[in-house]
């Protein structure tokens, strides 16, 4: 059976799927947050020259509603909303937002989120007994160090409930004060039971991250912004990046950063497509696993 033909648009994304007989896409990696905080990040991109030396547009710049229903125009069945503080207080907020808006909203499955505070384990239990599937940690932004010992009883929690934790803990796009494939590998080492999906890959330690998928059986890397033509030209994957896979193929997740990211979606399907005819062992049954299988799988849909 020939595999289909690579989507050359948001349009093609159903075409696509279809033709691989998906019921559609799994997306670990997307951002829904409180109107005024979306504006804030928006405004943070709008900067990205400065930030990063490059511009960002956001490319999915819309309402709510609308990203929602965009979504599943793209052929998006089940999403994990992701949520992050980058101060202290805001963690118990966003959890509760977040948990609202999963209720509501058709496809979304519910998230939470965590900072190091006192309160923490208080929250994070609350959403994880009211059903979250997973925890955004955005150590980058965040700023903090999840080595902290006031997210040791919550790294505990979401190991003992197999809950897993989405992590931004590399040094892409700019490093962070705590950021670094090694420090959240002592927390991975502390909590060997800890469920945990590696954003982006670990951008830009690819190795660091493999090699950490390979080492505990927990561990999953998320394909958010990974060999998207933007990315390649700042962060390129290592040439043998599709033999690389084969052996961790099970622990391979789709993830979009939707709605900010500067291209459309079907770029991000394109590249794990590209890797999937890369390599011979790969092929059509990667192509399901990590747009459906696996991410269904992590989230429990």
């Amino acid at each position: 059976m020939r595999a289909p033909t690579s989507p050359a648009s948001d349009a093609d994304l159903p075409r696509f799927l279809a033709e691989l007989g998906l019921p559609g896409i799994v997306d670990a990696h997307v951002h829904f947050l409180p109107d005024q905080v979306m504006d804030k990040v928006w405004a943070y991109f709008d900067r990205a020259e400065t930030h990063y030396g490059t511009a960002w547009p956001i490319h999915y710049r819309t309402s709510a509603d609308e990203r929602v229903a965009t979504l599943g125009a793209l052929g998006v069945r089940a999403f994990a909303p992701l949520v992050y503080p980058h101060k202290p207080g805001m963690g118990r907020w966003l959890t509760e937002w977040v948990t609202e808006f999963a209720a509501r909203t058709p496809g979304a499955v519910p998230t939470a989120t965590l900072f190091p505070e006192p309160d923490v384990v208080d929250y994070l239990g609350a959403a994880v007994e009211a059903g979250a599937r997973a925890v955004k940690v955005h150590v980058q932004v965040g700023g903090f160090d999840p080595r902290d010992a006031l997210l040791r009883p919550a790294w505990g929690l979401l190991a003992d409930a197999g809950v897993p934790a989405i992590v931004h803990c590399g040094h892409g796009p700019i490093p962070g004060a705590h950021t670094g494939l090694d420090v959240f590998g002592e927390v991975i080492a502390e909590h060997p039971r800890l469920p945990v999906v590696l954003a982006h890959a670990g951008m830009p330690d690819f190795d660091g991250a493999l090699d950490l998928v390979r080492r505990h059986a927990g561990v999953h890397i998320d394909t958010t912004m990974v060999g998207t033509p933007f990315t390649q030209a700042m962060t390129p994957l290592p040439a043998d990046w599709a033999a690389r896979l084969v052996d961790v193929a099970d622990r391979v997740v789709y993830g979009s950063d939707y709605p900010n990211i500067p291209y459309g979606a079907f770029e991000q399907v394109a590249a794990v497509a590209g890797w999937a005819g890369a390599d011979d062992r790969l092929g059509e049954p990667f192509l399901r696993a990590v747009l459906h299988d696996n991410p269904a799988r992590l989230l429990g849909v």
